[in-house]
């Protein structure tokens, strides 16, 4: 599963126009008053303005043992979002090691280094290193049966945890990471989990889908 697409509604527009294109550095173009789409490596993210816009938690991919060097990189630019004490959380069953930190509108955002996802083409960290959006996480009342719906429609498979509190669908190159909002809340914060509408573009055995989630339903779309 690769994301091209992800579209999310945003409370601060300006603010968070300014985010991704002075903080974090990515390429941003069509800014009006009411949305902006950000460029990072094969995905595109568009921010359309909600007054109502509820909390995310999104993931980049980024380069292969990049984790250190992210880390000053972000560090630099925001607070890091930490498990208790660590900084670099490692993620071993996923062979995988990533940071976390915020965005202007609270959404949790996170680097994740996988191995042997993509080796990186400079010795340095930069917003070049940020290789495209990784997983998405989707807040539910019913975790069973969004992956029925998405094995169903798409052939996702789980990838890792149960169907009660927490289910990462999809595989290393991107994830739906689905959990039950009225039993968990978001790594590594707490944050509390909302039913956050998006609507996402991806590919999947080599087939383009459009999906949305809204009203805690997930939807097929046309393209």
């Amino acid at each position: 599963m690769k994301i091209l697409q992800l579209q999310l509604y945003t409370s601060h527009l300006q603010q968070q126009y300014q985010f991704y294109k002075d903080m974090l550095e990515l390429e941003v173009s069509e800014f009006s008053g009411e949305n902006f789409k950000v460029h990072a490596g094969f995905s595109e993210l568009m921010f359309q303005y909600s007054k109502n816009a509820t909390p995310y938690h999104i993931a980049f991919h980024i380069s292969d043992k990049q984790e250190e060097k992210a880390l000053k990189w972000v560090k630099k630019r925001v607070p890091i979002l930490k498990n208790e004490t660590e900084e670099i959380i490692d993620f071993n069953a996923w062979n995988a090691k990533s940071i976390y930190f915020y965005d202007e509108d609270k959404n949790i955002l996170e680097f994740i280094s996988r191995r042997n996802f993509s080796k990186p083409k400079s010795t340095l960290f930069s917003s070049e290193s940020i290789l495209g959006i990784s997983e998405v996480g989707i807040g539910t009342t019913d975790v069973k049966e969004k992956f029925r719906f998405l094995n169903a429609k798409f052939s996702l498979e789980k990838y890792d945890g149960d169907f009660e509190k927490f289910c990462a669908i999809g595989n290393d190159d991107g994830l739906l990471i689905t959990i039950n909002r009225t039993q968990k809340d978001w790594f590594p914060t707490n944050d509390k989990a909302f039913a956050s509408e998006f609507c996402i573009a991806f590919t999947h055995e080599s087939e383009n889908y459009h999906l949305s989630f809204e009203d805690d339903q997930l939807k097929v779309i046309s393209a």
